[in-house]
């Protein structure tokens, strides 16, 4: 303990927090369908509210952008921390892979937002650097088996997440069907084989994410 006294923000009055949830819905709704090009005036204007109301609860979109997506990041860390406490490294690795596509096959903005270059939230950048430092290291500890290919790297994760936006485009009850199919095929694609061929030469995608500083 510090000592230091803490200071509770005041409740919201009943009106304003029914708007900001209103809010919510509206931004998880539009960015889950279309990513995260839905303007600010087309949230107010699906939660029904005036722009003053939108940008006195949410100055920037980045703060809307890191509300809508608290849960969401929640959900992709605890599926990264069960695959990492899995005693088989490639048991673990596999269920990250699966998992993750069934979560974010029903929201394309999570996916833009995980994969943006230059995210303006530090505590995101810093959590999603983290996730991303801990599927390197269960990576490491899967090759280490012989079960994940020796040339596997980060950035193929990142393709792999990148193409699951393409999932969106199916009917919303075969989405997770599909997820877990391309996860599949994907998974074979990551197995280690004596049939696997030379890769071209991967494109950056994760980089600047492990730049970030790690979280305790």
């Amino acid at each position: 303990m510090t000592g230091e006294v803490t200071h509770k923000a005041p409740p919201l009055r009943a009106d304003a927090r029914e708007n900001r949830d209103r809010i919510l819905d509206a931004a998880r709704t539009l960015f889950a369908e279309r990513g995260l090009d839905a303007s600010m005036r087309e949230v107010a204007r699906a939660a029904e509210v005036g722009p003053a109301t939108l940008y006195r609860r949410f100055p920037t979109k980045q703060a809307l952008i890191d509300d809508v997506f608290a849960d969401e990041l929640r959900a992709c860390r605890q599926i990264v921390l069960d695959g990492c406490a899995d005693p088989d490294p490639w048991r673990g690795f596999a269920s990250v892979v699966e998992r993750l596509s069934v979560l974010n096959v029903g929201n394309q903005g999570f996916v833009d937002a995980f994969m943006a270059a230059n995210p303006h939230s530090p505590a995101f950048t810093e959590h999603r650097a983290d996730l991303l430092h801990r599927i390197r290291t269960l990576a490491t500890r899967a090759k280490r088996t012989g079960h994940l290919r020796p040339d596997f790297v980060l950035d193929d994760l990142g393709l792999f997440l990148l193409a699951c936006r393409g999932l969106s485009a199916t009917a919303p009850a075969n989405r997770p069907l599909a997820a877990r199919r391309f996860a599949a095929l994907a998974l074979d694609g990551f197995r280690a084989s004596e049939a696997n061929g030379v890769l071209p030469r991967r494109p950056p995608l994760v980089a600047e994410v492990l730049r970030a500083p790690r979280s305790g």
